[in-house]
């Protein structure tokens, strides 16, 4: 039975080169995969998913209103995809994540998405909660604080450094702009900076 399995984790965790490893070691063996990243997250280019130590990959863009389950019903029509990959998951509106799930239960393929789990206030992304609630299979992947603890949370940084504490939910960006930290010193930045 194909399984819908959510990767999450704060940012500079590895999730994108693990979707990338996991989609390699399918294609490495003569099975196809399908792979989908947000549109909104360019930082790669238009349509590429991208890991900082250098692997990279073609993806297929996403917006909300797609229709993902009628996507790869389409491209299984044609070839036979053994994996479906998402990047940015947290992006996922929640009737994607509902489609997700059918590829599973009615194609059966099996879907690995990888997200954030909270943006910058601490506060659920809309995808992230659907997975958590339906996902058959919750994988946590971790990375660390500077304390050495696990990094739970993350900190939006304005260009000075400072920490952001309102605004949009959504400010595309990486190392430069965000900080993994426990949920003790994500409180002390937020709170008493």
């Amino acid at each position: 039975m194909a399984k819908l399995y959510f990767h999450y984790a704060t940012m500079n965790a590895g999730k994108s080169t693990m979707l990338l490893q996991a989609s390699y070691n399918y294609r490495e063996r003569g099975m196809r995969t399908v792979i989908f990243i947000a549109a909104l997250d360019d930082r790669a280019g238009k349509g590429r998913v991208a890991s900082r130590i250098g692997l990279s990959s073609e993806a297929i863009p996403f917006g909300p209103s797609d229709d993902l389950f009628s996507a790869i019903e389409a491209m299984h029509r044609e070839e036979p995809v053994a994996c479906v990959f998402v990047d940015e998951a947290q992006f996922l509106s929640k009737e994607q994540v509902w489609q997700l799930a059918r590829i599973c239960d009615r194609a059966g393929i099996p879907v690995m998405a990888y997200g954030l789990r909270t943006d910058f206030q601490g506060k659920l992304f809309s995808g992230s909660l659907e997975l958590l609630a339906i996902a058959d299979e919750l994988r946590e992947v971790r990375t660390i604080c500077f304390c050495g603890r696990k990094a739970t949370m993350v900190v939006r940084l304005d260009g000075n450094g400072d920490p952001v504490r309102e605004g949009a939910q959504v400010d595309i960006g990486g190392n430069e702009k965000y900080v993994s930290l426990c949920r003790r010193h994500w409180e002390d930045r937020i709170r008493c900076e």
